[in-house]
């Protein structure tokens, strides 16, 4: 068991590939006195990180304290979906102070598919209440379909339980429904995409913009703003400069920049609050304190924009919800199961196997406060052939084509 606990430690929380285990657990018994008898096929450093995985699922029951389901699904390679529902209490961003952790988090649900709708949805969070009981609200995105399978289920629910939009993601849309179409947004970014190449591998790549991310572009967009900003100052020396020195080399990778300030400025200025805003909910979540205080905030926003509407319009609905549900403030961000996702992706890229499959039971892990008697007592509870069985029930397997134009089976 002592082995066995090692090597789980040094894959969830060491980050180590599951066929470097045993080769770093060999290295203990040679040059260490720490009393390892034996090392372990890298096989069996899989199986037991998963079984413990699938032991936290199984050991998932209601607790009597109130608390909270952040709800997300997440794309991997192929078309399959892996469901997760994460639980944190109502108190725990209270008595954090700050932004939750995964420490903070258990994950009491996991369902891998292909095909993902309402309706599907609605059933997987109905076996996972079954098992966990209802939470007093879920925090989601703005995914549609997702949405449609939360609300089918928290309408069967006895009170109806209620749906927190994640501010991210509201920020964003409102964000992309201010400026996507805009013709002038259009000619900014435009600009600093060229702008970029000009000043990549030169002595001015420092002044380089934040690359635009195709997907998901509204969602770090404040970063673009405050270098916009930022470039502002740097070109407001007016008149002509000197031949080849540096300025001249700014203004000719941004042309034009300049007869943009008063957008720039609009937009800086609407980024800049909307990161003031968001930090505000995530780190002290929403109760009448910060309610008032983003209500002020959202006074910033220039006049008739679309993102002081939408902000103002989430906030009232949302203070409604927290006044329902509790008296501390309430958590009104998904950002951790998104943390949650990165963390497993980053253990599995270190795996030859690039695709969702099993592996997924390793999510379970990565939540909560590890410590040896869990692990012993995941798993006593989950048997090799209750993996086996996991397996065959939740993992679809498909043919997906190689590299190399040929097939495999996953």
């Amino acid at each position: 068991m002592e082995v066995r606990t090692l090597c789980i430690f040094l894959v969830v929380q060491s980050v180590v590939s599951f066929r470097s285990v045993p080769r770093i657990i060999e290295l203990f018994r040679e040059r260490t006195a720490y009393g390892l008898q034996w090392r372990p096929h890298f096989t069996s450093v899989i199986n037991w990180t998963l079984r413990l995985g699938l032991g936290l699922l199984q050991q998932v029951k209601p607790i009597s304290v109130p608390w909270l389901a952040i709800v997300d699904h997440s794309i991997d390679i192929g078309t399959k979906k892996a469901l997760v529902v994460l639980r944190v209490t109502v108190d725990a961003l209270s008595k954090r102070g700050s932004a939750i952790q995964l420490k903070d988090c258990e994950c009491i649900g996991l369902k891998v598919c292909e095909k993902v709708n309402g309706e599907s949805i609605e059933q997987d969070l109905k076996e996972i209440y079954a098992q966990s009981g209802n939470p007093k609200a879920t925090i989601k995105d703005g995914d549609y379909t997702l949405g449609k399978g939360v609300r089918l289920c928290s309408e069967i629910q006895v009170p109806v339980i209620p749906a927190v939009q994640d501010i991210s993601h509201v920020m964003a849309n409102a964000l992309k429904d201010q400026y996507e179409d805009s013709s002038i947004f259009k000619r900014f970014t435009a600009m600093c995409s060229q702008g970029a190449k000009c000043l990549r591998q030169t002595d001015l790549a420092f002044l380089t913009p934040p690359k635009l991310r195709s997907k998901g572009r509204f969602l770090s967009i404040s970063k673009l703003g405050k270098w916009a900003e930022n470039m502002l100052e740097v070109l407001a020396v007016k008149g002509r400069v000197r031949n080849g020195s540096l300025l001249e080399k700014i203004r000719k990778a941004l042309p034009g920049f300049i007869l943009l300030k008063q957008f720039i400025k609009r937009f800086a200025q609407t980024t800049k609050l909307v990161s003031e805003i968001m930090e505000v909910l995530k780190n002290k979540g929403l109760d009448q304190s910060s309610y008032e205080k983003c209500r002020q905030l959202s006074k910033g926003f220039p006049r008739n924009s679309k993102v002081k509407k939408t902000v103002e319009k989430w906030l009232d609905h949302h203070i409604e919800i927290q006044k329902q549900i509790t008296e501390l403030p309430l958590l009104v961000s998904s950002d951790i199961i998104e943390s949650l996702f990165g963390n497993f992706k980053h253990i599995i890229a270190r795996s030859p196997q690039a695709d969702m499959n099993r592996t997924t039971l390793l999510i379970p892990a990565l939540c909560g406060t590890l410590d040896e008697n869990m692990i012993m007592q995941a798993l006593s509870q989950a048997r090799h052939d209750d993996l086996r069985i996991w397996e065959e029930e939740n993992i679809p397997y498909t043919f997906q084509p190689s590299s190399k134009g040929s097939s495999y089976k996953t």
